[in-house]
């Protein structure tokens, strides 16, 4: 039963969230919302541990199309970074206010960018087109993502300014309209640099809260370098270009983990 530790763990830590938000808030939905997100990622360790190959794309489709289709196009609620600025502003610790402090800003402590691996609804997309392997060397345009992160910054605070009436609709449509962007800019991006993951690379803006907190992320995939005997493999099969070779922090790349664990599954030493 021991190696079915984390599964166990996993579940446990999104059930306490799930109770505490709901005693807190006094709305059951927050006990529901977060005992199925820690129930279907609980699911997908098990199936990992089971060897089970695609146990990383079931969480992401039970977790991804749910904040995707249901709480964004059914209940209407923008889970995006615009939806994270405009309760911001209203000063409401609600949706996506909680969801980017326990996903996107103090999770990464514990399992750094398993967000981007495991829940992520543009990367969910994504991960189903050819380049699952980048083809070409990484390129050095990643404070695209700083612009897009400032913008939509801008474009909330600018409705508030303004005094715009109806935010939420407004929100709703910039979710609906946003979504159709990232998945369009992602599809593009993919084709025009055989890599399915260069979207996460050089234009998420989310990224910028993910990567400074999972440089101390407790969860981390690390490497035994006296095992190691430098055959490459892991970095072959690494869709974020990330030296798994090199156990320290500071590795090339190092926020950028996605727990994918491709590496672990192609390690023929088992040193990762």
């Amino acid at each position: 039963m021991r190696k079915y530790l984390p599964s166990i763990v996993l579940c446990i830590f999104f059930e306490f969230i799930a109770v505490l938000l709901w005693r807190i808030k006094g709305n059951s939905f927050y006990f529901l919302n977060f005992s199925y997100i820690g129930c279907s990622i609980s699911i997908g360790s098990f199936l990992y541990i089971k060897k089970y190959k695609h146990a990383r794309r079931v969480v992401q489709l039970l977790v991804g199309m749910y904040m995707l289709v249901y709480l964004g196009l059914i209940c209407k609620e923008n889970m995006q970074i615009e939806g994270f600025w405009y309760y911001l502003f209203m000063g409401a610790f609600e949706a996506a206010t909680i969801h980017y402090v326990i996903a996107k800003i103090f999770g990464p402590l514990l399992f750094g960018r398993g967000w981007c691996g495991y829940a992520c609804w543009t990367a969910m997309v994504l991960d189903f087109l050819p380049y699952k392997i980048p083809r070409h060397p990484r390129r050095r345009i990643g404070w695209i993502r700083y612009i897009t992160f400032l913008g939509s910054l801008l474009f909330v605070a600018a409705l508030f300014v303004m005094k715009v009436n109806d935010l939420e609709t407004i929100l709703f449509w910039a979710f609906v309209v946003g979504n159709g962007l990232y998945y369009t800019v992602g599809v593009i991006l993919a084709f025009l640099f055989e890599d399915n993951r260069a979207f996460c690379k050089y234009i998420c803006p989310i990224t910028i809260f993910l990567k400074p907190m999972s440089y101390f992320a407790l969860f981390r995939v690390e490497c035994d370098e006296s095992k190691c005997i430098s055959c490459g493999k892991c970095k072959t099969v690494c869709p974020m270009d990330v030296d798994m070779t090199d156990d320290s922090r500071r590795r090339k790349n190092g926020t950028e983990c996605i727990l994918c664990m491709e590496c672990v599954k192609i390690c023929p030493k088992k040193a990762l």
